[in-house]
């Protein structure tokens, strides 16, 4: 079976440009995590859930301060592996650079997440199953009507990365084809829905691509020589497999410590989990003194997170003809030590029982679905008119179509585009931002968070 090609994986090409690197200080991968960092879709992160939606607890994690540290943890596991990997990368590529390209990948991972984290994919898809509105199918195709059903975060991702931020329909913001590459877990198209119609909406398969990117999607994986596995269809990056290692680190890791600032962890049930993982590297002596939990927790977080990282570039190494073949099962944490795969899976499990299923946490998602069905409900009939009938619209319909105006959407006569639109300008939005639209669209004064 033939391999994919470090020379190719790493390429510092950009999508969408004809631009030569010229500069000395920063390499074409420190440029694209600066082009994110700057960039209107990745601030939006700061008040978007990571678990709690519209927490008041400052100290809490969001969707950003979760971006920022899964991508301290893939720059990490970057540099070492490509350490470790050594002559096997081509001379033109430095640890730092691997370092860097995850480093990106990362930041940018969550930034197609909707309103309310996971429960705002939820309330998404719900909507669009909904009986009445079925009546979409016969102005979409099936696999476009798939992409509406089963909205995804990872594929909007792509599609701000690639389409809409800073040189919309033209490379969106041209990152290099490398960054790209790590970046996309689900280097594939959504399945037709009727064909898992036994499955709830949140059980789906995930993707990572709409109909809409589906050419942008077949450009990175051919430029980058990405194993093609079907139409639109190709193996994982090898490097996205270290973003995806260091997203459920810091998920398994920070959500219990989330869960113990808000009160529905303690600490007594999470310091074992935090041993567990550490091992053989031994506990930090700050668990033995008499000083403040947090001081614990950061002592506990740094020394797990030391194994976990040292560990998973080691399995990334013996596992590189699976990844540079395609035919790694499973994700690196699966390879790694039973002790500390099965350590993880307590620490999900944990967040499972106590801060999932909190009935805090349920009263807030069912506010955060409210909202969202008030936005979609409102905005998505436009999609669905042609001129003629917009130049009827009504007097509310224009005070809506002012709105998507505003943020830069254009309806024409092609339902899917104009849907995908609506739904760009509802996902961009804060959890303040849409529990707020939706208070004003119902006629309800603002609540102050």
């Amino acid at each position: 079976m033939l391999e994919m090609r470090w020379a190719h994986l790493l390429s510092a090409s950009r999508l969408g440009s004809r631009k030569r690197h010229d500069e000395s200080s920063r390499s074409p991968f420190h440029k694209d995590y600066d082009r994110i960092i700057f960039s209107q879709s990745f601030r939006q992160l700061n008040r978007k859930t990571q678990v709690h939606p519209l927490t008041q607890n400052d100290a809490v994690h969001t969707r950003l301060t979760h971006s920022l540290e899964v991508s301290c943890i893939g720059r990490s596991l970057g540099m070492l592996a490509a350490e470790k990997l050594g002559n096997a990368l081509p001379q033109w590529v430095s640890p730092a650079d691997v370092g860097a390209i995850i480093q990106a990948a990362c930041l940018a991972h969550d930034i197609g997440n909707p309103p309310f984290g996971h429960a705002g994919e939820y309330a998404i898809r719900d909507w669009f199953a909904r009986p009445d509105q079925q009546v979409i199918r016969q102005y979409v195709t099936p696999e476009q009507f798939s992409d509406l059903c089963q909205f995804e975060g990872n594929a909007q991702g792509l599609r701000i990365l690639t389409r809409l931020e800073y040189h919309p329909d033209d490379g969106g913001m041209r990152l290099t084809y490398a960054t790209l590459g790590a970046y996309l877990k689900y280097p594939w198209l959504a399945q037709d829905i009727d064909a898992q119609a036994e499955l709830p909406l949140h059980r789906l398969a995930k993707f990572g691509c709409y109909q809409s990117e589906r050419d942008v999607l077949a450009e990175i994986g051919q430029h980058l020589g990405l194993r093609q596995t079907g139409d639109y269809a190709f193996s994982r990056h090898p490097l996205a497999y270290l973003l995806e290692a260091a997203d459920d680190v810091c998920y398994a890791l920070i959500d219990m410590e989330d869960g113990l600032l808000l009160g529905m962890l303690h600490y007594e049930a999470v310091e074992p989990l935090f041993l567990q993982l550490i091992g053989d590297y031994g506990a930090p002596h700050e668990i033995s003194l008499n000083v403040p939990m947090a001081q614990k927790l950061a002592a506990l977080r740094g020394r797990a997170m030391k194994r976990l990282v040292n560990e998973l570039s080691d399995v990334f190494i013996q596992k590189q003809f699976e990844l540079l073949t395609g035919t790694l099962q499973g994700g690196l944490l699966d390879h790694c030590a039973p002790d500390l795969c099965q350590g993880i899976e307590a620490a999900k499990n944990m967040a499972r029982r106590h801060i999932f299923t909190h009935p805090d946490k349920a009263r807030l998602e069912l506010l955060a679905g409210a909202s969202l069905n008030v936005l979609l409900n409102h905005f998505m009939p436009l999609a669905l008119h042609t001129d003629l009938t917009r130049a009827r619209a009504s007097f509310r319909e224009h005070r809506l179509l002012s709105i998507l105006t505003f943020q830069g959407v254009v309806l024409t006569d092609n339902i899917y585009n104009n849907m995908m639109h609506v739904l760009d300008c509802i996902t961009a939005l804060s959890d303040h931002q849409a529990h707020a639209l939706a208070q004003d669209l119902q006629g309800i004064r603002q609540a102050v968070f």
